[in-house]
């Protein structure tokens, strides 16, 4: 009996964030408004959230899609931007997604995997590693990050492409026995407790991957993250990255590496190659608060960094001769829990259930274009991908959004598109300096781990 109460003010936890003194307490429900093309949402939602009417009894998925954005399903014939539809999840939380040519991959705490193809369900595979915290595509891998401290490497059968294998375990047994057998490889990572430095020993929060697919990084909430060679499987490096939990790491061109954590501070890493692997220096601090910084994510080219944090802000850098602090976006009312880009937007998911979708000019200047409403829980991730439908020279994206409401959302959205649908509206505060931006919490946060 007591382990169950625990485990549901674990639960809480994970939910809000906001039990600051110990005791689950309940946020205030956001005011938010609806887009007009979204006001058929919330009969949707009622659909969506009856498992009794999901006409797909043999899954515990369910696909809701909207087959008239042509304004007979009550969007206009004139909107890029539309709600596609909904894939309900009738077992648990949606805490990772990721997206690869016409395919979506998505992780909850059910453990399972579940691939989509087109909006439908497609394949799925099972992992006894944990909570899936975080998906990464690297070629033909598919690599998991889980609540438990492990990564697990997938592969497409060549035979039946909705077959996955699973064809490693990080760290691998080989690399665990050999690296056992020296006593300097064992840290202290809290009073009476070592362990190797090759292994977390606490959840993955993000996983990511170098361009050309050689190495791979996982962040974790022990405060390191650590980098492995996608040939072997084998870790080269653990790095002590921050006083707190490492909350989100995004790579850069230049070997750059960013990371930003539960201490409230951005750092930036540089990799370099030696002789037996990797090895990353520390190069700058560019955030430094008392809240928790929770999600990063760079544009393309690596020119624009986002960070945002447990009080709704997301503040954004631009690199010059090096990354300067130009603005604080504010568009949230609560913790923004994941960003993603788009071409030239930006899209941040927030505890208030709302995904704002910001566009930059090219003189650094955001705006806040619309803030998509829908989901009825935190939104824990995002992903996007081209759309398939659009002309060569369209910038049109879709977008995936997860919740702790169940649900993945599917969106359309265009960076060509001009009006106002009359969405919640946020504004950028531009802000240019040298000193560390101090940003003062909106609301004292307990849980600082995302």
């Amino acid at each position: 009996m007591h382990g169950s109460v625990v485990e549901g003010q674990k639960h809480q936890q994970e939910m809000d964030g906001y039990n600051s003194d110990g005791n689950t307490r309940k946020s205030p429900a956001p005011i938010t408004i609806d887009a007009p093309h979204l006001l058929l949402e919330s009969a949707q939602m009622a659909v969506d959230n009856d498992s009794s009417l999901s006409p797909l009894s043999k899954s515990p998925w369910s696909s809701h899609m909207n087959h008239n954005a042509n304004g007979e399903g009550g969007f206009t014939a004139s909107n890029d931007e539309v709600l596609v539809g909904s894939l309900v999840r009738e077992e648990g939380h949606i805490y990772s997604l990721a997206a690869t040519r016409d395919l979506l991959y998505t992780g909850s705490d059910s453990k399972n995997i579940r691939v989509w193809k087109n909006q439908k369900e497609f394949a799925g595979f099972k992992s006894n590693s944990g909570l899936v915290k975080s998906i990464v595509i690297a070629g033909e891998k598919i690599i998991t990050g889980h609540q438990d401290g492990r990564i697990r490497v997938w592969k497409v059968s060549s035979r039946n492409e909705q077959i996955h294998r699973r064809i490693a375990t990080l760290p691998t047994l080989r690399n665990y026995i050999k690296c056992s057998m020296r006593p300097s490889n064992y840290v202290e990572v809290r009073k009476n407790r070592n362990v190797l430095w090759i292994k977390h020993y606490d959840a993955i929060s993000c996983l990511s991957v170098t361009e050309d697919h050689s190495f791979i990084y996982s962040a974790s909430w022990d405060k390191t993250f650590k980098v492995w060679r996608s040939s072997n499987f084998k870790c080269l490096e653990s790095v002590v990255a921050h006083d707190d939990a490492v909350n989100s790491l995004v790579l850069a061109p230049e070997e750059l590496v960013f990371t930003g954590s539960a201490d409230g501070t951005v750092k930036i890493w540089r990799r370099e190659m030696q002789a037996k692997g990797t090895k990353h220096f520390f190069q700058q601090t560019l955030l430094k608060q008392e809240c928790a910084v929770t999600a990063l994510v760079i544009n393309a080219d690596g020119n624009v960094l986002y960070g945002g944090s447990s009080d709704g802000l997301v503040n954004f850098w631009v690199r010059g001769t090096k990354y300067e602090h130009m603005g604080i976006l504010r568009g949230h009312k609560l913790a923004v829990l994941c960003l993603a880009m788009a071409g030239n937007l930006m899209l941040s998911g927030s505890a208030d259930m709302g995904i704002c979708v910001w566009k930059r000019s090219v003189n650094n200047e955001h705006n806040c274009m619309m803030t998509l409403t829908g989901h009825t829980g935190p939104v824990k991730c995002l992903a996007v991908e081209k759309d398939p439908e659009a002309m060569l020279n369209d910038k049109k994206w879709i977008v995936y959004s997860g919740s702790l409401d169940k649900s993945v959302k599917v969106w359309r959205v265009a960076e060509n598109w001009q009006g106002n649908y009359g969405g919640q509206q946020g504004h950028c505060q531009s802000r240019a300096s040298s000193e560390f931006p101090r940003v003062s919490s909106l609301r004292k946060m307990g849980s600082r781990r995302y």
